[in-house]
């Protein structure tokens, strides 16, 4: 049976302590700055989003993928709002997250300008799959924010669980409007924009994440390499964990909701606490 979930605008805000901005994470600098680097992409990416799933809006005639597809934007909306202050307040702690997340942008906008918007909407579809499969990692590993921060913890969760409850959104817009795995074009489109944005993804966040490190200090904390190690490849990784999910997108036939991880909507008053406020 198809699962069907209808994604919910919220708009939060959230406390976040900009003095522990850069060591909010109970592992220190070298992991909040993993996280802190991560974050960069999202204002502009969720932005590129919002952009793919609406060029095809008009396709929609369906009841409940329309208001999927308003709470998809909206909830995009949101976390770009709130990772946009986010940001703020690691880029006022002396880190070069606005340049970065400006490069970032450039090439979002050459993506935009040189290529079909059906190539924009893959890869949009393509990063949800990511996005999704590494907020799954984060609510099934709770190991990776114990003892962090209430606030910093508490905005990582939220983002977490929007981007499990709307991963399947701009899959189905995508389904609709290019078509699916039956169509052997549509297929090949899906599965090479996860090869391509994963690489690109890879390709970007690293060098920034390496000189986020540097250029605050963290460099040569072995300690915290290792923790950084622990919680990206070892044994509870989320990296580690995530690999069979990444390559599940392969299947023909393959529907983000094949991974049923619903339960932890349910949670979300929990795993939020009474770290933020309801700004509507």
């Amino acid at each position: 049976m198809a699962i069907s979930i209808l994604p919910t605008r919220r708009n939060l805000r959230f406390k976040l302590d900009p003095a522990k901005a850069l060591t909010w994470h109970r592992d220190g600098l070298n992991v909040s700055q993993f996280l802190n680097t991560m974050s960069l992409f999202f204002p502009v990416g969720e932005r590129f989003f919002i952009d793919s799933v609406r060029n095809y809006r008009e396709l929609v005639q369906d009841p409940e993928l329309k208001k999927a597809v308003t709470a998809f934007i909206g909830q995009e909306a949101m976390h770009g709002r709130e990772h946009d202050e986010y940001n703020d307040h690691v880029a006022n702690a002396g880190v070069p997250l606005k340049a970065q997340e400006r490069l970032v942008e450039a090439l979002l906008t050459q993506i935009q300008k040189r290529t079909p918007q059906s190539f924009q909407l893959a890869g949009t579809v393509a990063l949800e799959h990511l996005t999704a499969i590494l907020a799954d990692g984060l609510l099934s590993l709770p190991e990776i924010m114990e003892g962090a921060d209430d606030g910093y913890k508490a905005i990582w969760n939220w983002h977490a669980l929007e981007e499990t409850e709307h991963k399947a959104v701009a899959f189905d817009v995508y389904q609709l409007a290019v078509g699916t795995d039956d169509r052997l074009s549509a297929y090949a489109l899906r599965t090479s924009t996860l090869v391509i944005s994963t690489a690109v993804f890879f390709a970007l966040f690293l060098p920034f994440y390496a000189h986020n490190v540097r250029v605050t200090g963290g460099l040569f904390d072995a300690k915290g390499w290792r923790s950084v190690l622990r919680h990206s490849l070892g044994k509870k990784g989320i990296f580690r964990y995530t690999t069979k999910a990444w390559l599940d997108w392969f299947k023909p036939g393959f529907h983000p909701w094949d991974h049923d991880n619903r339960q932890y909507l349910e949670q979300f008053e929990e795993l939020l606490g009474d770290v933020l406020t309801d700004a509507a």
